[in-house]
């Protein structure tokens, strides 16, 4: 980040610990400059030189609040929400359920008048906008207590995905799981950076080339203005509030770049006979899919599947228990094996997630043509996990850590790979005769089962004990939920 956006990201931060004292999160904070900028720049871009004409009704525009204070602007704040999450389009995107968390006026024509309007949004460039809003995002994932970690994967990780995927132009690429939109950013990123585009390439990267879903409207809104900030996508290819696993898609896509939600099995919350609400397990049921289940990250990889044209490429993170539990894990991993050509697995490291108890990993994939032989002949699995710390603060994971993983990769040709100490091959079928065609596969000497001179630092130790009770606890919550269900039905 360039030191005038980060100069700007602290001012405009540092700004949220005075809201703090009336209540307002750091979520809601980044959601209110998320309406306010986006009323800002929708202003500015209908003055010279611009002369754009405006989606937003004028009753509701930016100048509209420049003109009021205290009550009245409170008051008419509030309405301006309302009445721009009722709009169409990108309006609808970004104002849906829209609503004013900033009670005191005073505090609130403060934002307006002396942060937000002394700045000629429009005229910084989508760098430092994106960089500016991007470093919002981090801020607001960092705050454990309002959750939104869940929907930030560490930039460095995407960018090195993005890197060995080597998105070209004209490619199309969805993320299903979007978040708020890193994935995507950094596709457009390297398109930019690595190809000279001409008119109709800048137009088709613009305006065509990137999709995303998202299930959460608040999440969406932060996605669809991140994009935005970048000069990128418009209402028709940012679907808010869409659940991906509900359809068998229409559209296929070229890559799929993707960090599907780690937690629960899928569910619904109903109301039972005496009042209580309760998890009602939901499987999905679709045609495309190899298997059955509740498991959100095993419909996730099926679904990822379907998304791809014949050829297609998919990058997405998953969970430990996708490569190795039984049933319709199995099934979906000898498919998968069969139908792709499932050709990478990146071991991930624990502490990199801002969601605690997370063990994760990269599976790399190909979509391939029907046939009688199986696509897969070798799986390449690099494991960063063995002997490999990392804390959210103290040591945190950079692009560095992940330089040898991409050289590995060897993205200019992956068919001519080599043999390292984390880096190995198995082919189809060993894979196969594994039990369950397990894919949770490590062959380093983990350090720390050993003298106890080779223990990590403290702090780390703290941190991996912290996340593996985490993780106990989280898998004892489900298994209760599930002997609930089982017992109600």
């Amino acid at each position: 980040m360039s030191s005038a956006a980060s100069n700007l990201v602290n001012k405009v931060w540092n700004y949220c610990n005075l809201l703090r004292d009336d209540g307002v999160s750091y979520g809601d904070y980044v959601e209110q400059l998320t309406y306010l900028l986006f009323l800002k720049m929708d202003y500015e871009r209908t003055r010279p030189p611009y002369n754009r004409k405006s989606s937003v009704p004028e009753e509701y525009n930016w100048a509209s609040l420049m003109e009021m204070d205290g009550l009245p602007l409170e008051r008419h704040y509030r309405n301006t929400l309302e009445n721009l999450s009722k709009e169409p389009g990108i309006l609808g995107i970004i104002f849906r359920k829209a609503q004013n968390k900033i009670q005191n006026p005073a505090h609130l024509r403060r934002l307006i008048v002396d942060l937000i309007d002394k700045e000629p949004w429009s005229a910084l460039s989508a760098d430092v906008k994106g960089d500016i809003y991007e470093g919002l995002l981090e801020k607001n994932a960092q705050d454990t207590k309002s959750g939104a970690g869940q929907y930030f994967t560490p930039r460095v990780l995407i960018d090195a995905i993005v890197e060995v995927m080597r998105p070209q132009p004209g490619t199309t690429i969805i993320d299903p799981a979007a978040g708020t939109g890193g994935f995507l950013l950094s596709a457009a990123s390297h398109i930019l950076k690595d190809y000279k585009l001409d008119r109709d390439q800048v137009r088709h990267l613009q305006s065509q080339a990137l999709y995303a879903v998202e299930l959460v409207a608040s999440t969406a809104r932060l996605c669809a203005m991140n994009l935005l900030l970048h000069n990128l996508g418009n209402e028709k290819n940012i679907a808010a509030g869409k659940d991906s696993l509900a359809a068998k898609p229409s559209v296929n896509y070229d890559m799929v770049l993707t960090n599907p939600p780690f937690g629960k099995k899928s569910s619904v919350t109903i109301i039972n006979q005496d009042g209580d609400e309760v998890k009602e397990r939901q499987e999905i049921l679709r045609d495309d899919f190899w298997a059955t289940t509740s498991n959100k990250q095993l419909n996730f990889l099926q679904h990822v599947r379907s998304l791809l044209k014949i050829n297609g490429r998919a990058a997405i993170v998953l969970p430990d228990n996708v490569l190795f539990e039984g049933g319709a894990g199995e099934t979906t991993r000898k498919r998968l094996l069969h139908d792709c050509d499932v050709h990478t697995l990146l071991r991930l490291p624990t502490g990199i997630f801002y969601a605690q108890g997370v063990k994760a990993n990269v599976l790399f994939f190909d979509r391939k043509p029907a046939s009688e032989t199986p696509w897969t002949s070798t799986l390449w699995i690099y494991d960063l996990r063995t002997n490999v710390h990392f804390t959210l603060k103290t040591n945190t994971l950079t692009r560095a850590d992940l330089d040898d993983f991409v050289r590995c990769y060897n993205p200019d040709n992956r068919h001519q790979r080599s043999e390292g100490e984390r880096f190995r091959c198995f082919s189809y079928e060993d894979l196969i005769k594994r039990d369950k065609a397990n894919l949770d596969i490590f062959w380093l000497r983990d350090d720390s089962l050993g003298d106890s001179s080779d223990l990590p630092d403290p702090a780390v130790l703290a941190a991996e004990i912290v996340e593996d009770l985490q993780a106990a606890l989280d898998q004892f919550a489900q298994i209760a939920a599930d002997l609930g269900a089982s017992e109600r039905g």
